[in-house]
């Protein structure tokens, strides 16, 4: 039996003088997704490169539903479902005997596998009479999370997976992911685009110029990101009581009205508020943007 559906020990991937990825080390545990974070060229794609033995460790080691990629690599790709960033796909091929074809390759017979990509396919309203080159980008992308979902595996490996699907397409999308962890899967999801892995997310990491930042759990980090406040009283109050408090920035008081932005828990804000006759509280979505752009720039590391 294995504890975490992925462990890094000081993984590192050099690519000569070319920045690779330098010493990551964290578990994805099973049953929960967790999102990879960073911009492009951050070192995403090569992490799931090596989960998946197409590339090998300059130093450290990976362990993939507790086995090693490159020891195990037949056993691991038959657990694992991945979509890569740069999907390639056989343009000659109709979506049907493409499916087919991945279908046979994984169970023999095939039926099993195809009998799961058909329903898929309805879900993501994808038509498979179609030759692979005739479809939209879009439409390409379906078929590349289909062929990742179709053998119900243990892991998925998403490179990006939304990238050019449309907003009702990314519904069904997440709908599906969360269907995977009901069941006892886990998805391994990277993306630059943060509101994306908030939706369906457990735990995140964030990675810069190859190195780890930070491995956070999603409402952990929201604690730390910044919330716009502005509270209404029934009397004019004054800025006193609300002067200096903990994780409390930018303080306006205009009359009966307190503006501010709170980086943190709002305790204290709330225990100051309390003592005056509230009439209402308006509260803007933590702005998990500007958290992840100041870890990426380096000025997040004490956020």
């Amino acid at each position: 039996m294995f504890d975490s559906a992925i462990r890094l020990e000081g993984l590192t991937k050099q690519y000569g003088r070319r920045r690779g990825i330098r010493d990551l080390t964290f578990e994805v545990y099973q049953g929960e997704v967790f999102g990879y974070l960073g911009p492009n060229g951050a070192g995403k794609t090569t992490t799931i490169r090596l989960l998946l033995d197409l590339l090998r460790p300059t130093a450290g080691q990976a362990r993939v539903l507790g086995m090693d990629p490159h020891l195990e690599g037949l056993a691991v790709r038959r657990l694992v479902g991945y979509l890569p960033g740069e999907l390639q796909l056989y343009e000659s091929m109709t979506g049907r005997d493409l499916l087919r074809y991945f279908a046979h390759l994984r169970d023999g017979a095939g039926g099993i596998g195809f009998s799961r990509a058909q329903e898929l396919a309805e879900r993501f309203d994808l038509d498979l009479s179609r030759p692979i080159r005739e479809l939209s980008r879009g439409n390409k992308q379906k078929v590349g999370l289909v062929q990742a979902f179709m053998h119900d595996p243990k892991l998925l490996l998403l490179d990006e997976p939304t990238s050019g699907l449309d907003p009702l397409v990314q519904q069904e999308f997440h709908r599906l992911v969360r269907e995977v962890v009901t069941t006892g899967g886990t998805v391994f999801l990277s993306s630059h685009v943060l509101s994306e892995v908030e939706r369906i997310a457990h735990r995140v990491a964030i990675i810069r110029e190859g190195s780890l930042v930070v491995v956070e759990e999603l409402d952990a980090l929201k604690l730390k990101a910044r919330r716009r406040l502005e509270i209404h009283f029934a009397r004019p109050v004054s800025p006193e009581p609300f002067a200096a408090l903990p994780n409390v920035e930018g303080l306006s008081v205009d009359g009966r009205v307190v503006r501010c932005v709170v980086v943190g828990e709002v305790d204290s804000l709330i225990k100051a508020a309390a003592r005056f006759q509230v009439v209402n509280v308006l509260s803007e979505e933590a702005d998990l943007e500007d958290l992840f752009l100041a870890y990426y720039r380096g000025s997040g590391d004490a956020p």
